[in-house]
């Protein structure tokens, strides 16, 4: 007989049969299960009100200690970083972080001059640092942060499920309203069990209401109404729809914030900027130019939707979570990180049933080329963009008209947000490498264009110029009633 680590936990929840987890322990070779059992007289500690991660490991301690890994700190070729010492202060106390990007790249602080991003963008580094690193980015002294920025940044479930008083989806749009810094006081934890596996029955779950209703839109697009994620995905699907609850692209929608996914028209970069187009969204306006600028986030999976791994059915668990065996025991891995400093078992495993002589060498040699193509293409896209931003900003010093840059301003709109779609997305282009170039490539040309339309505003471009309108004012707070 044979049983796997869930169907134990799950009976070990359901049932709470001592004499049932004993004879799946006689009966399975797996020393998981047998850690289960060793706890049958013990009360069973998880379920839907727990979040803190410790207590999760007192029943699986080995996906605990690995899940605890990700506060190690080891750069690839292209992403990652060192820990980079600090001195703690009151206001920070951190003692380590990761390094600038906007201090190592002068044309991200200029592609986001106006923006929060252009004083603090950091290398990514591992789930344990999510929530103090937005809780302390230089980001949060720009601008107001709301708190719908928790859903990517902290455990979330059970935060939503208390302030909504057991609605998840309500308490989700009480606290996307709130300020940050009374928000964050809701959360304890960075990502956890919770956040991805149903309390009593361990499978895996959405619970972040951002992606169960963005998910939706996007069926919907596909003529797939009504589509409920969690009754409907298959396990496979779950498998990188529980990933996809953070590494997305977002707005905040409307004054009461609340966290959207624009996915109605689908998932391709041109898909997401005519739905921001559609509304008329901007997320502010850049410093220099005057253009309706955009920003992207971490859209990790609407990428890899597009590349040859989703195609294949392979999903993000299985490259950044691979099947290991740790202490004699056969699990998931629960140290989320690059598949390049674990090639081994997220690479070559797979690799070697279609070349058994396929080799970790080889494997990350072509990561390696993969990404030396897109860093070459996108430093082109780049520079095509430093040279609109310029052009853009000399012509509004020499007093050209709103009416007269307007196309030119619409480009770099568009230039920017592509160039940033595959900036903010982590995989240095490895997630879809055609799909990726293909972006970069209009990127470029859309700076090109611009340019052309800061010389000759009669220039028409490949495509349809959108009047961006500027965003409401917010209304004057009223002054305090006399005593």
């Amino acid at each position: 007989m044979k049983a796997s680590w869930m169907v134990a936990a799950g009976l070990l929840s359901g049932l709470g049969s001592a004499l049932l987890l004993a004879t799946f322990a006689a009966t399975t070779a797996d020393p998981a299960v047998a850690q289960v059992a060793a706890k049958q007289a013990e009360p069973w500690p998880i379920s839907d009100k727990v979040d803190d991660p410790a207590i999760w490991g007192k029943v699986f301690p080995l996906h605990y200690e690995l899940y605890k890994k990700s506060v190690d700190m080891e750069r690839t070729k292209y992403g990652g970083s060192e820990a980079v010492p600090r001195t703690p202060t009151q206001a920070d106390p951190r003692s380590t972080v990761s390094s600038s990007k906007v201090d190592q790249d002068i044309g991200l602080r200029t592609m986001w001059q106006g923006y929060a991003f252009a004083t603090d963008f950091r290398e990514e580094r591992g789930h344990a640092y999510m929530l103090e690193d937005q809780k302390y980015t230089l980001r949060q002294q720009v601008v107001a942060q709301p708190g719908a920025c928790l859903n990517c940044h902290a455990s979330t479930f059970l935060a939503y499920r208390n302030a909504g008083e057991g609605d998840v989806t309500k308490g989700f749009e009480k606290i996307n309203a709130m300020p940050y810094a009374e928000a964050v006081k809701l959360v304890q934890h960075p990502v956890a069990c919770i956040d991805c596996h149903d309390g009593a029955t361990m499978a895996l779950r959405v619970s972040r209401p951002a992606f169960i209703e963005g998910i939706r839109a996007y069926k919907a697009s596909q003529g797939i109404a009504g589509y409920d994620v969690n009754n409907q995905a298959t396990g496979e699907e779950m498998r990188a729809y529980v990933c996809g609850q953070c590494h997305v692209e977002y707005y905040f929608k409307g004054p009461e914030k609340r966290l959207v996914y624009p996915w109605s028209k689908g998932l391709k970069v041109d898909d997401i900027q005519a739905y921001y187009d559609e509304i008329g969204f901007r997320d502010w306006t850049h410093k220099d130019t005057g253009a309706p600028t955009l920003k992207a986030q971490h859209p990790e999976f609407e990428l890899w939707s597009q590349g040859i791994h989703a195609r294949a059915g392979v999903t993000c668990a299985d490259c950044h979570m691979p099947k290991t065996t740790y202490k004699g025991t056969s699990l998931t891995d629960h140290w989320v990180r690059s598949p390049v400093l674990n090639l081994k078992e997220a690479c070559v495993t797979c690799h070697q049933r279609h070349d058994g002589t396929i080799t970790e060498k080889e494997l990350k040699a072509r990561v390696e080329q993969i990404q030396d193509r897109h860093w070459s293409l996108r430093q082109h896209a780049m520079t095509a963009l430093m040279g609109l931003i310029a052009d853009l900003k000399a012509a509004r010093a020499a007093g050209r008209s709103d009416a007269e840059l307007a196309t030119a301003r619409y480009l770099q709109r568009r230039a920017q947000f592509y160039l940033d779609f595959v900036e903010a997305e982590n995989s240095t282009g490895f997630h879809a490498p055609q799909e990726a170039a293909r972006i970069l490539g209009e990127s470029l040309n859309y700076s090109r264009q611009g340019q052309l339309a800061v010389r000759d505003p009669a220039f028409k471009p490949t495509v349809a110029v959108v009047d961006i309108p500027m965003p409401a004012a917010a209304p004057a707070t009223a002054a305090p009633a006399a005593k």
